[in-house]
């Protein structure tokens, strides 16, 4: 019998990718989808769930899987409201800990962002070390916190500030080597790949680095 996960936020991004990469690996036999609206992705492994993400509790009988894959977030441009942004920012993938521990979902791996520390003075810092630190309260026996640089891709939406940080840092790339490879722009094809690796293996590690999830990406199959 294969395996059954879970993604919040799967038609962001990532998520989406991720999605269609579980989809087609014969691992894994059903995939809940948890999202505000619905996935243009279908496939008879696909079962969604259409929910306020802020309200998840309510779904809490049919949040079961063997692995949890949060893919959160939002940005200040797009959430101005700190509170709001909070809400979705920590309050969501919290919530999905704190689900998977009581429903016995052994994995749950997340992505958080680089320069993540509760002691920050930058808000959106200071949220993502706030978000790391209460999901790791929750003991879940397999965790891993993913803290990428600058995500590529193209995405639905239009993000003009990511969108200059994005040429910038596609020619400033090649430029980071060594100890600056973490800041290194990321391609969302590499978290999705390290996600899976991670779920898949034996790697007790808790949190990557954005160089770190590059090279266990490279060696997805």
């Amino acid at each position: 019998m294969g395996k059954s996960a879970i993604i919040l936020g799967a038609t962001g991004l990532t998520g989406e990718i991720l999605l269609k990469k579980l989809i087609a690996n014969p691992s894994y036999e059903s995939i809940k989808l948890f999202s505000r609206s619905h996935s243009k992705i279908s496939s008879p492994k696909i079962l969604e769930f259409i929910v306020d993400l802020q309200n998840l509790t309510s779904f809490s009988d049919d949040f079961t899987a063997d692995e949890v894959f949060c893919c959160i977030g939002t940005t200040a441009s797009k959430t101005a409201n700190k509170q709001q942004y909070k809400n979705i920012d920590f309050g969501i993938p919290v919530v999905a800990s704190k689900l998977s521990k009581q429903n016995n979902i052994p994995t749950f791996i997340v992505i958080s962002s680089m320069g993540a520390n509760i002691s920050s003075s930058v808000f959106y810092s200071k949220v993502k070390g706030e978000m790391e630190t209460a999901v790791l309260l929750q003991n879940i026996k397999k965790t891993h916190i993913l803290r990428p640089s600058l995500i590529g891709g193209d995405r639905n939406e239009f993000r003009f500030g990511e969108k200059i940080a994005k040429v910038v840092m596609g020619l400033l790339n090649p430029l980071l080597v060594g100890d600056l490879q973490k800041y290194k722009m990321i391609h969302p094809e590499k978290i999705a790949n390290c996600m899976i690796t991670l779920a898949n293996s034996e790697n007790k590690q808790v949190i990557f680095s954005s160089d770190e999830i590059e090279n266990i990406s490279n060696y997805t199959k």
